[in-house]
């Protein structure tokens, strides 16, 4: 999976999300924050200022709705780094960083790395 492939993977998984996050805040009082989360999280869903502003979005998330900071996906943890590798275990991090390195090496050998199948592998996912 090259760089660009990625990306549009990681904004897809982050789509998802902001489906999930928005179907659950349209039937919250108009005041509540998870409106304006949900707000927040779908202005970012295309790419735009997500380096800038998703952090923080996930550091609400987090600790203001914590039920539904399953419903975000590790790999966006991942893909915007800085202080949302904090919501990451020592042991996720190293298997991403391993994957980050093995898209960069088939990269750089012109290949392209099926992530899907190493991202199972060293995640342990079913």
């Amino acid at each position: 999976m090259d760089d660009t492939t990625y990306r549009h993977y990681c904004l897809d998984l982050l789509g998802s999300f902001v489906a999930q996050i928005n179907a659950r805040a349209e039937h919250c009082a108009p005041d509540d924050p998870l409106r304006e989360l949900a707000a927040g999280f779908t202005a970012v869903s295309g790419g735009e200022g997500l380096y800038e502003q998703g952090p923080g979005l996930v550091a609400r998330l987090f600790a203001s709705v914590p039920d539904l900071a399953p419903l975000f996906p590790r790999e966006m943890l991942w893909f915007m780094g800085g202080d949302c590798l904090h919501y990451m275990p020592d042991e996720e991090q190293a298997a991403f960083q391993a994957l980050e390195d093995l898209r960069a090496e088939a990269a750089a050998q012109g290949e392209v790395l099926d992530y899907h199948r190493e991202k199972t592998r060293l995640l342990k996912l079913q």
